[in-house]
């Protein structure tokens, strides 16, 4: 007998875990992205220094913690595995709680949940929309179709919205109106040691930055390396800023964060989908009987574990489980 089809679109955690899930219980799985690699939040950017060197900086997605006994027994896998350790319990005192942290930067767990799944990236969705012979029918922006018995949708909610549009399918209101924080981010490449504290982490340090993340204390890069990530307000209201001026601003607040250091190379990230400001009660929005499905970190929650289970949980209800 042919197996089901379902495509998944967006090949970040919870579209991986949704594809690994279906795949598992006999599905023909296929999943689409529109970056040239997977990983969506869970980003690591290699950035070469003057000199030739390459920092690894993560960019998106910093560390995880865990509280769900589903996703304890994953990361039990993972850190089997080699792909996962952890990097600390705390950042300023130790509260307890492991802080866990992909080998080589995060986005390599998300290329090993890809392993083994038909994945194709660079590859934007333009339309879903009712099929002819099938359920539904997949457009993707190079006219070419895929047709499908069920759709899994982890982008964020407004790109999901206008690409399902098409299907006639109403939803909720209330899902429809999810907004987003937005995130600025400096990457800086630096010539010297930070005088960020061990173990590498500030949370909420000033009244510009959300984080701050020595990606060499971390871990995950030889060359001296932080990431900066500014906190929603401050994101909102520079938004609109040029590059060069919200780069120059960013690089001023880094400043005190650098001791001796210079920076030697930089980059400038913008997120605009970075955090939902309020969640769905649900882990996943199902709808067409369970053949549409909508999932994501809007869902189960804006961190690693929320959406791992969200793509579970979408996973298991196409399944009819």
């Amino acid at each position: 007998m042919t197996p089901p089809r379902v495509v998944v679109v967006g090949a970040g955690l919870s579209g991986l875990m949704a594809a690994r899930t279906l795949a598992s219980r006999g599905w023909s799985v296929v999943v689409l992205d529109k970056g040239r690699g997977v990983g969506g939040r869970m980003a690591t950017r290699r950035i070469t220094t003057p000199d030739g060197r390459t920092a690894i900086l993560d960019h998106g997605a910093q560390f995880f913690t865990v509280r769900d006994e589903r996703f304890a027994a994953l990361v039990d896998e993972w850190v089997t595995a080699g792909v996962v350790r952890e990097w600390c319990r705390g950042f300023t005192a130790d509260d307890g709680h492991p802080r866990y942290v992909a080998n080589g930067g995060m986005t390599a767990l998300t290329k090993h949940l890809a392993n083994g799944l038909d994945v194709r990236t660079s590859t934007l969705v333009f339309a879903v929309k009712p099929g002819e012979t099938s359920r539904w029918t997949v457009v993707v922006d190079d006219g070419s179709e895929l047709d499908t018995d069920a759709v899994v949708m982890t982008c964020p909610l407004p790109q999901s919205y206008s690409l399902t549009v098409t299907t006639g399918v109403e939803l909720p209101s209330e899902l429809l109106l999810t907004d987003y924080d937005r995130t600025i981010g400096l990457l800086a490449v630096i010539d010297g040691p930070s005088n960020i504290a061990a173990p590498g982490g500030l949370q909420n340090p000033d009244e510009v930055f959300s984080w701050i993340g020595d990606n060499a204390a971390k871990g995950i890069s030889t060359v001296p390396a932080i990431t900066f990530h500014a906190n929603p307000e401050w994101s909102a209201a520079h938004w609109d800023d040029d590059a060069d001026t919200g780069l120059a601003l960013l690089t001023a607040a880094a400043s005190p964060y650098l001791g001796n250091a210079t920076i030697v190379t930089r980059e400038y990230k913008k997120w605009r989908f970075a955090t939902p400001k309020k969640l769905w009660p649900e882990p996943f929005h199902a709808t067409a009987e369970g053949t549409l499905v909508f999932a994501g970190d809007a869902f189960a929650g804006p961190k690693v574990e929320g959406a791992v289970l969200s793509g579970l949980a979408a996973g298991a209800v196409v399944t009819g489980a």
